[in-house]
């Protein structure tokens, strides 16, 4: 009985999306769907998989019009993004986040996926945020998109939307930091710091790669992209590149704002070697006195006599008061 299911069904299938021009309501399909007619009937297709299911890649044999490329494209577990035009067909792999079942997270995920003028495969490992946004836009009103490219657009479009948010929350925790920093009260935002920066740079370096990809595939030939496609590429370089600004104003802040706790750390600390060499240099003659006093020698001043004590005092006041003298001399205190 598993082996005539497992036959029959769509393997590793998370949804699956035949889409009408025109049409607000998008058909959603069941993992039973016939496999012949899945790519054959009208509208165009959005089959999203997951790759935990190792069946994947076999399923993907029998896809109409993927060639070699896009089928290694969409079962990679490569992780860096890729943007190939070849055939009148783009495929690779973007940049998202990963989400849990309750909450989102700043984790970076992979979505490989193929894009014809028929249907839009993508495939993935983990959860990710603005391919779910997406599918929850699509269901909302279907009919905004007539074409495979479209869904595409949107997918980039809920990234950089994704994007937008984390500088929001990343601001805020900035905001927080640099509070904290020109307080008074000493405190070591460093470690609070750190993640944060983290975060950005990685951020900054995968939006540029993304940027620098959509470049080249918009300057590919005419007769290889998919049609639409450099209009697409136009708007969608256009929003990344503004949303790039800002991670990159927000990592010049967060550096500057590194620079500025270890600052602060470094005149701290200055502060207290200062306070150490001013007790040590009017804790030295003092220590010379009782060195001397304390060598058991013979013929050692005030050892007759019954105030010896108090004139070794006297002496270690009188050096004290020396050295404070001469640290006013030199304008050290």
């Amino acid at each position: 009985m598993n082996t005539i299911t497992s036959a029959t069904t769509i393997p590793g299938l998370v949804w699956a999306y035949r889409l009408r021009p025109g049409v607000g309501k998008p058909e959603r399909l069941s993992d039973d769907t016939d496999r012949a007619s899945l790519f054959a009937e009208d509208g165009f297709l959005w089959l999203h998989l997951s790759l935990v299911d190792a069946r994947v890649p076999a399923f993907l044999e029998d896809a109409p019009g993927l060639n070699e490329a896009a089928r290694t494209a969409l079962t990679t577990h490569e992780t860096h993004a890729t943007i190939t035009v070849d055939d009148q067909m783009l495929f690779g792999t973007l940049v998202d986040f990963q989400r849990e079942f309750d909450q989102d997270t700043r984790d970076i995920g992979w979505l490989h996926f193929v894009l014809t003028d028929r249907m839009l495969i993508t495939t993935r490992v983990q959860p990710l945020r603005s391919v779910e946004r997406a599918r929850m836009l699509i269901e909302k009103n279907a009919a905004k998109f007539s074409r495979p490219i479209d869904i595409f657009e949107l997918l980039v479009v809920e990234f950089q939307r994704t994007l937008i948010s984390l500088v929001i929350e990343m601001t805020e925790e900035l905001n927080l930091i640099e509070d904290f920093v020109y307080e008074n009260a000493p405190r070591d935002e460093r470690r609070r710091l750190a993640p944060v920066r983290r975060t950005i740079v990685r951020l900054h370096r995968h939006l540029r790669t993304v940027l620098t990809l959509m470049r080249r595939a918009a300057a590919s030939d005419d007769e290889e992209m998919p049609l639409g496609f450099e209009d697409v590429a136009g708007r969608l370089t256009g929003r990344l590149e503004a949303v790039d600004h800002d991670v990159y104003a927000l990592q010049e802040r967060a550096r500057l704002l590194h620079e500025e706790i270890d600052s602060k750390l470094s005149s701290e600390i200055n502060r207290h070697l200062y306070i150490l060499s001013i007790m040590t240099a009017f804790l030295l003659p003092p220590t010379l006195v009782t060195g001397f006093f304390g060598m058991n020698t013979s013929n050692l001043p005030f050892s007759g006599g019954g105030a010896g004590t108090e004139y070794a005092v006297g002496l270690i006041i009188a050096s004290m008061v020396l050295a404070w003298w001469l640290l006013k001399r030199v304008n050290i205190l």
